[in-house]
Parts: structure tokens; C-alpha cells; sequence
């Protein structure tokens, strides 16, 4: 046989056995860990065990050991081709760098479960450290490679990245914006997951599902999620309704607008009725010896209207929300509660309710808003008060008929 031929043969035979023998111990190395860890794990209690199988380290670490076994024997099966050796000796070296990326990356992922799972970080954006730490890792990882495959070190690589430093500015500008958001996000206290969130701009009213390194998700109610840019969080305005869920009570801001022309003082007749009212009777026997001894003591003739101090129904009207908003059990009475006149308009006089629902969940805080609204449009009319609404169609035509 001629000896170049036989030189090739055996140079092929003893790489077919490296490989073999490679694929046998990688074959050998997973059914080990994967048999003899998951037993192992299996009798402890903790969580960071299963995270770790979950996302692959056994897998990788599986990988490691051939990769490693086919460096050491690379000397040997080339042995008389002292010229591709480097070249073999560079091929294995740069997979055993991305096995060990690898490996750091799945370690990465299992950490990211780990702490997500405790309630101490559930609402941390873990996901955008653990993404950037793999970045960092791959990058890493791709600069050793090509120190590698130039034969330079990994420092005359670093000297010259200046040049395409604004190149990778560029394509990562997201990820160097979003992690820059992230920290500021976290160290603000700005938003965490499972917070209400309303973003205008992006249409997004919702939960927070997930903070990432370059963008968050929310669901919103319809069930649709809408993904954000991380840093729009910190460019643009938002609102959090943590305090609100935090608080005690749910914010009640919502006005009627009476009628102006149906505003008027009342007179001894209209007094009388409403002391039949049981929760403005104390306030009217109160205003009223406070009102006769303050005209009695300005000599003031009170058969002419305008003259002294007198009740209006609308004054008795805000006693009695008050007073009703107090008594009410769907309303938290430890916070602000207030009924105010805003300035009248071509709508009429706005009548402000300003109060906190006890009930925070959003169904039934819409119920205890509509049952409250129900109940004052219809008491206006017993003191003699009118909501103000625009003319209908039907409202013209009936003046025109009458006409």
C-alpha cells in the first residue's frame, strides 16, 4: 500500500475513534447527570435545584466534558501534523469557550427563575440583569474566539475597539437603553410587575407581566398585550395605580351639574319639608337659630329675600351628599371627603364629589360609583333642584307643538 494512503487511512481511523470516543463519553456524561442529579435533588425542599435542570446546565456541563477530552487528544491523533495541530488545538479551544458561555447563560436563565420565584424580587426587572449578564457573556466570549483565531490576545482586541465602538452603539442601543431604564426603573421604585399600569401614548392600560431588558409587557384588560420599550417608561409619562391599590380606598371624582335656574332660597315651606329629611334635620335646626340670631342682631327686615343669611336648597343639597357619603359603608370615612361647587358654566353649576371607595377592585368599584350617582340624581328633585341636560330632539319638537 502506498504510505501516503496508509498515512491518511490511519489518520482518519484514529480521528473517527477520538470522535467515537467523544460521543461515548458525552453519551455517558448525560445519562449520569441526568439519572444520578435529579435523584439527588429530588430529596431536598429547595426550588434552585429544579431551576437549574430546567434550563439546560446539565446539558451543557454534559457538553463540557467531551469537548475537553477531544483537546487532550487532538496532541495525539495529530501527532505527526505538527502544522494543523494549532488549527484543531483553535477549533476546540473556541468550543469549549461557547460550551462555558453556554454553561454561564443556562446558569444565568436559572437564577433569573429562582429569584423570580421569591416574593422579594417578583416585582424586580431580574430579566433585564440576566439578559444583559448573558450579552456580556456572549461578548466575551466572541472576543476569545477571535483572539483565537488571529493568535492575539484578547487585550490588542480591546485596544482597537474603539473604531466600531459608535457601530455597536448603534446596535445595541435598545439594550444599552432599556438596561439604563431598568436601573432607574428599579432604583426609583418606578414600576414593578404585577403593578396597574396606563400608558396613553402606547395604548396600554394594564398589569405588568414582565420587565425585560429592553422592553415591558403589559396585559390589558381586553386581555391583549401590549409590548414597550423599557426606556419609554423613563422618556415618557405613565401612571402607576400601586398607591391607589396600597391605599385604603379608590378615589371617587365625578361632578353633576345642577340647573342654575332651579337654585333659589328656601322658604318656611320648603324649610319644613326638608327637616323631614333625616340627615340634614340636625344641620337645618342648627343654621336656622345661627341665621335668626345674626339677622335679629343686624336688625335686618328678612321679608325682603336677599336681606340677612338665608338657607338655599342647594346649600342643604351639599349638607345632605355629605352627610349621605358619611353614613354610606362602600365609603372609606378616614379619608378625604368633600362636596364642592365648581364654577358655574353653560352646563350649570357643577356639584363635585370628591370621596374613596372601600372596594378597590375595579367591578365592584363601579358599582358603588353607579349605585352612589343613582341615588343623588335621583334626591336632587326632593329640594327641589334640577340636573341639568341638553335639549333633545324630542324637547324641540314639544316646544314647537306647543307653539
Amino acid at each position: 500500500m502506498d504510505p501516503s494512503l496508509a498515512f491518511i487511512i490511519r489518520m482518519l481511523v484514529m480521528m473517527l475513534i477520538a470522535l467515537l470516543i467523544a460521543y461515548a463519553v458525552w453519551r455517558v456524561s448525560y445519562w449520569f447527570l441526568h439519572k444520578s442529579v435529579p435523584k439527588l435533588t429530588s430529596r431536598t425542599k429547595t426550588i434552585w435545584d429544579n431551576a437549574l435542570l430546567s434550563n439546560g446546565v446539565l446539558n451543557a456541563l454534559a457538553m463540557l466534558v467531551p469537548a475537553l477530552l477531544l483537546d487532550r487528544l487532538a496532541p495525539i491523533v495529530f501527532d505527526q501534523l505538527k502544522s494543523v495541530l494549532p488549527f484543531i488545538n483553535g477549533i476546540t479551544t473556541i468550543f469549549i469557550v461557547f460550551t462555558m458561555a453556554y454553561i454561564v447563560a443556562s446558569l444565568l436563565n436559572a437564577v433569573n427563575d429562582i429569584l423570580r420565584a421569591n416574593p422579594d424580587f417578583r416585582d424586580k426587572p431580574i430579566s433585564s440583569f440576566t439578559q444583559l449578564g448573558k450579552i456580556l457573556t456572549y461578548a466575551v466570549a466572541i472576543i476569545l474566539a477571535i483572539s483565537i483565531i488571529f493568535d492575539k490576545s484578547p487585550i490588542y482586541l480591546l485596544s482597537g475597539i474603539g473604531a466600531v465602538a459608535a457601530v455597536l452603539l448603534l446596535v445595541f442601543k435598545d439594550s444599552i437603553l432599556g438596561f439604563v431604564a431598568s436601573v432607574q426603573l428599579s432604583a426609583n421604585n418606578m414600576v414593578h410587575v404585577g403593578d396597574w399600569v396606563t400608558v396613553p401614548k402606547y395604548n396600554a392600560d394594564g398589569d405588568v407581566l414582565e420587565i425585560n431588558l429592553t422592553t415591558i409587557k403589559v396585559q390589558n384588560f381586553d386581555k391583549t398585550i401590549t409590548t414597550i420599550p423599557t426606556y419609554a417608561f423613563v422618556a415618557d409619562s405613565f401612571t402607576n395605580w400601586r398607591g391607589m391599590q396600597q391605599s385604603k380606598g379608590r378615589r371617587i371624582k365625578r361632578a353633576v351639574h345642577i340647573q342654575i335656574s332651579s337654585i333659589r332660597f328656601c322658604t318656611p315651606e320648603m324649610i319644613e319639608g326638608f327637616k323631614k329629611i333625616h340627615l340634614v334635620k340636625d344641620h337645618i335646626i342648627e343654621r336656622q337659630k345661627e341665621i335668626e340670631t345674626y339677622n335679629q342682631l343686624h336688625g335686618l327686615d328678612t321679608s325682603v329675600l336677599v336681606n340677612g343669611r338665608k338657607l338655599t336648597n342647594i346649600g342643604v343639597f351639599q349638607v345632605y351628599l355629605e352627610n349621605y357619603l358619611k353614613a354610606s359603608p362602600d365609603i372609606n370615612t378616614e379619608m378625604t371627603i368633600m362636596v364642592r361647587q365648581l364654577a358655574a358654566s353653560a352646563s350649570g353649576l357643577p356639584i363635585e364629589i370628591y370621596a374613596f371607595s372601600k372596594i378597590q377592585e375595579w367591578t365592584a368599584y363601579e358599582k358603588v360609583m353607579a349605585d352612589l350617582f343613582d341615588h343623588i340624581l335621583a334626591s336632587a328633585s326632593a329640594f327641589e333642584l334640577q340636573i341639568f341636560e341638553n335639549p333633545s330632539g324630542a324637547d324641540i319638537n314639544s316646544i314647537g307643538q306647543n307653539h
